[in-house]
Parts: C-alpha cells; sequence; structure tokens
C-alpha cells in the first residue's frame, strides 16, 4: 500500500474530522425555551453567582482545547499553522476515541510568546485543561511554565510527557529483555527540543544516571558556546563528567557520530536518515534504537537491526514498537477530568511507564509496548494517575 497516496485521499474524502453534535433534540417551542431564550438565562445567572457551576452547566466540564503555532509539526519542522491542523484534528479524534474527551483544535498565527500566552489565558474559561502540541523548544518551555502558573486551570504538553512516558515504558522493557540496569547503561539522546529535554528529564528521575545529549552544534556540555538557558540547564544534569573538568577525557564533546561510541540505548527525536549503520556497529552490544522522527525514522529498521540492534522503536504504525503517545495522552487527560487533577506529577509519569510496561506480559524484542487500540491500557495509565 502505498501509505502517503491513501492519506491524501482520506484527508480529502473527510475534509473535516471532527464536528459538534447536538445532545439535545429540539422538537417543539417548549423545548427551545428551555434550551435558549427565554430560559437560558437561568443557568446563565448561577455561574455569574458562582462560576465553578460553569463545570455543571456547560461543556467546559469536559472540554480540552488542542493548541499550536505550527512551528514543531512530528518531524516535519515549522510548516505553520494552517499545515499543522490535520495532525490537530485528528489529535482531538484520538481525545475522543480513546479517552472519551471533547477536544477542539486550535492553531495560533503567532510565533511571539507572550502573544500565545495571552490569547491562550483569554479563551481559558471555555476549556478545563490546555493541551500544547508541536510548539518548537526553547518557547514551548516557558509557555507551559508561564501558563502553569497564570491559570486556574491545568495545562499539559504531551510533546514533552506523553512522549516521556511512553519512551520510558519501553525503555523498562528494553532492560528486562536485554539484562541491563538503569544505574548502569549509557543513553544518548539526539535532539534537544520538548520531546528530548523531557524524556532526559524523566529518564534521570527514573534513576538512570548516564546520559548525553546531542544538537545541532554537538553534545551538551558544561561551559560550551552557543547555549539556551534550556540547555544551559541541562548541563547540570547530563553529560556530567564535564561539570567539574570539562577537559577531562571522560567528557563527552565530539559530534553524534563519535559520541555514539560505547552506548546502550540511542533516542532520536530530530530528523530522518541521519544514522548510519556504521554509527550503529560502534555502540555497546545489544543496543536500544528508537528511532522516532516521523513520517521516516532516523535510521530503517531493517538497517539498524543489520547493524546489531537488539531492540528497535519507531514512531510508525507499519512497524513493530511503534512509541505513540497516544497509549498516555487520552487516558491521563479523562482520569484527570474525571477527578478534577489539575497537575500531572513525575510519579504519576513514572508509575505511568511502569505500569504500560508490567502491562506487557511477555516483552520480547519485537513487543516491548502495547497496543493503542488494546482496551486494558486505559486501566493501567488511569490507575498511575489514581494511585
Amino acid at each position: 500500500m502505498d501509505y502517503a497516496k491513501e492519506s491524501i485521499k482520506l484527508h480529502k474524502k473527510l475534509a473535516w474530522k471532527i464536528e459538534t453534535i447536538s445532545k439535545v433534540r429540539l422538537k417543539n417551542k417548549i423545548d427551545l425555551s428551555l434550551a435558549y431564550t427565554p430560559w437560558v438565562a437561568e443557568p446563565c445567572l448561577e455561574i455569574a453567582k458562582d462560576k465553578k457551576k460553569v463545570y455543571d452547566y456547560t461543556i467546559k466540564g469536559n472540554t480540552i482545547a488542542v493548541i499550536s503555532d505550527g512551528t514543531a509539526v512530528l518531524g516535519l519542522g515549522d510548516i505553520g499553522p494552517e499545515a499543522s491542523l490535520p495532525v490537530m484534528e485528528w489529535k482531538c479524534v484520538l481525545f475522543k476515541q480513546f479517552g472519551w474527551v471533547n477536544a477542539f483544535p486550535i492553531v495560533l498565527d503567532t510565533k511571539n510568546t507572550e502573544e500565545i500566552i495571552k490569547t491562550i489565558k483569554l479563551i481559558s474559561p471555555w476549556f478545563w485543561w490546555i493541551n500544547l502540541e508541536d510548539i518548537s523548544a526553547p518557547r514551548c518551555f516557558e509557555i507551559e511554565q508561564r501558563l502553569i502558573e497564570e491559570l486556574d486551570i491545568p495545562v499539559f504538553h504531551d510533546d514533552q510527557h506523553g512522549t516521556a512516558i511512553v519512551v520510558l515504558a519501553g525503555i523498562i522493557n528494553g532492560l528486562k529483555i536485554t539484562k541491563k540496569k538503569k544505574e548502569e547503561v549509557k543513553v544518548i539522546i539526539n535532539g534537544v527540543g520538548a520531546a528530548g529535554v523531557a524524556i532526559a528529564k524523566l529518564l534521570l528521575h527514573y534513576g538512570i544516571k548516564d546520559i548525553v545529549m546531542v544538537d545541532t552544534v554537538g553534545t551538551i556540555y558544561k561551559w560550551r558556546e552557543w547555549l539556551n538557558p534550556v540547555k544551559e540547564m541541562l548541563t547540570d544534569m547530563t553529560n556530567t563528567a564535564c561539570i567539574l573538568d570539562p577537559n577531562s577525557k571522560s567528557c563527552i564533546k565530539w559530534w553524534l557520530q563519535e559520541a555514539m561510541e560505547g552506548r546502550d540505548i540511542f533516542i532520536w527525536v530530530s530528523k530522518w536518515n541521519i544514522v548510519s549503520k556504521k554509527m550503529v556497529e560502534s555502540m555497546n552490544k545489544d543496543p536500544m534504537i528508537f528511532a522516532m522522527a516521523n513520517p521516516t525514522p532516523e535510521i530503517s529498521p531493517d538497517l539498524a537491526y543489520e547493524a546489531g540492534a537488539k531492540i528497535v522503536a519507531t514512531g510508525r504504525s507499519d512497524y513493530p514498537n511503534q512509541l505513540n503517545n497516544v497509549l498516555v495522552f487520552p487516558w491521563i487527560f479523562a482520569w484527570a477530568l474525571k477527578n478534577k487533577v489539575k497537575k500531572i506529577t513525575d510519579e504519576m509519569k513514572i508509575n505511568a511507564a511502569k505500569n504500560l510496561a508490567e502491562y506487557v506480559k511477555n516483552p520480547n524484542p519485537k513487543k516491548i509496548i502495547p497496543s493503542p487500540f488494546d482496551k486494558g491500557v486505559a486501566k493501567v495509565v488511569a490507575k498511575a494517575i489514581k494511585e
């Protein structure tokens, strides 16, 4: 099947993927007067007296905004708000199908951090939760943090946290298969955007100690030039041998191909076709390769296996081990909405990853993560938030 052509046909046939449907049928004047004028004034007055009643009388109590500026869409980069809309529409479909939550796509025609924050604050009365999507780093970190501090509703950047949870779940099972210990494995992450930073933070919180991160200039380390505030923060958490002495042999100050040597786990959240067979061969025995660029991974799974990879995972559904955050975000939102949880903590994320990993009863190199269509996934993710 030519998936690219089939996708275009599907989108053209559907045109729009979501629509508003009324929960009531207006059959006569009484129905109309109760639903609209004049008696709709009654819930309006109730909400005016107590704003919390908006959750009882309106769509707000089960509705999420999926908001993007189109600057970091999948592996496509800055393609603009209009071009990002198909992704945001489908994200809303996933929320409804997997999490039973209403969601609306909102794309913003601005890259200005202050304008984005102001706009989201202005529309926040409509929503119970704000889900940020495909906003480029480092702006995405400030936008999320500011909104968390300045809004009275939850804010979640799925590209960061949903992706990090799924990657950690895959690594937990990968460690079982390769019989390696989390305290001893050496991890390299290529891509220091929203997903890469969140993955690094969660892996460190889980107990993985040796992480090296790579951007377009090379490895990130203490005292390096061309570091934004987020990367500066990472120099205190990753490539830690450089903190005391950037000139020591243990301090890794190389390009990607050299930095991969002797590593156990390689996580790519960058762009396609940038990794060679030789680079994988330079890693430790039985490496894990998480090549997550869309629509084309950084290296083809076949080539990675030829180079000695024990486990290969991608973001694609037509390969084994699809690391898709759809395993996580619908259930996290659904459970949080139901129980009025306002913040997803690191402990909740790690619990969710552990539960996802344990749900795979007999993990093997071609099966480290459950399918998003497995209905049992909802319970194990919800359990993590509940606990």
